[in-house]
């Protein structure tokens, strides 16, 4: 355990936390992707892992760009490991920093997992466990659309 990991409470242990999720281990995935990252000019790697709704775990980390709008934050390429593994739905939600602190997405990430969250999907925050719909309130994705769509039938 390192002096990070002492410092920050046991995500698993806080109030609200979803039961069945292994918060420790999402994490610890996240610290090894973030392990990973390309930050060679903010030197600030950043990891993040989910839990599909198929058990499986998939992580990913950010990679930079000389470019810098070309950079690609770590749930880019976590939605990326989730595709190529095959999809699924994000059931559950971690993304740490160098230090091993919880990170929020941004916004444009945010948007990212929203596309391809379960219902529900709960992220381990700052401010502790939060659904997807709390972080990104109002949002704009494939629900939206389907809904639109079965409105639609039968009008012709």
């Amino acid at each position: 355990m390192t002096e990070t990991d002492a410092a920050q409470p046991d995500p698993s242990l806080r109030s609200g936390s979803p039961v069945g999720v292994d918060w420790n281990l999402l994490r610890e995935t996240a610290r090894a992707a973030m392990e990973r990252a390309y930050v060679p000019y903010s030197k600030f790697p950043v990891g993040a892992a989910a839990l599909t709704d198929t058990g499986r775990i998939v992580s990913g980390c950010n990679v930079e760009n000389a470019s810098y709008g070309l950079t690609l934050c770590a749930e880019c390429s976590l939605v990326s490991d989730l595709v190529m593994g095959g999809g699924g739905h994000l059931v559950a939600f971690a993304c740490v920093d160098g230090n091993g602190g919880v990170l929020m997405p941004c916004g444009r990430c945010r948007q990212l997992l929203y596309e391809h969250s379960a219902e529900g999907m709960v992220l381990d925050t700052v401010s502790g466990f939060k659904t997807i719909d709390e972080v990104i309130p109002d949002a704009f994705g494939p629900r939206q659309l389907e809904a639109y769509e079965a409105s639609q039938k039968g009008r012709s």
